[in-house]
């Protein structure tokens, strides 16, 4: 089942209603700690509208665009910007979407 905006917890994290590590904020997109990271630097970048899957994004929409740079910004603070980082996104529960909320995941090994 497809969670409606009310039901999101990426919905309630961008609106400040649910607690989240956060990296970054501007009008477009919210980054935090992924709670459950599968590298030492594991961070969700979500837009504030609710978009449920990369399949929803209207036309005309640059929110990916708007996502990578975003990226490269943390990754830059996190310092991997030169060591290397993947930026991902999953689509539907076939490609390993949980929440069903478009982000994209920022996943990198510490810099030493």
């Amino acid at each position: 089942m497809i969670e409606s905006s009310y039901d999101c917890i990426f919905c309630r994290i961008v609106n400040k209603q649910a607690l989240a590590d956060i990296v970054y904020e501007d009008d477009l997109v919210v980054g935090f700690w992924d709670q459950n990271p599968a590298r030492p630097i594991h961070i969700l970048i979500v837009p504030r509208e609710h978009i449920a899957t990369l399949n929803d994004i209207p036309k005309d929409n640059y929110i990916l665009s708007h996502i990578g740079q975003v990226a490269r910004i943390i990754a830059e603070k996190f310092k991997v910007d030169q060591s290397g980082y993947r930026v991902f996104v999953n689509v539907n529960k076939g490609g390993g979407q949980v929440i069903f909320h478009l982000h994209a995941h920022l996943v990198a090994n510490k810099n030493d």
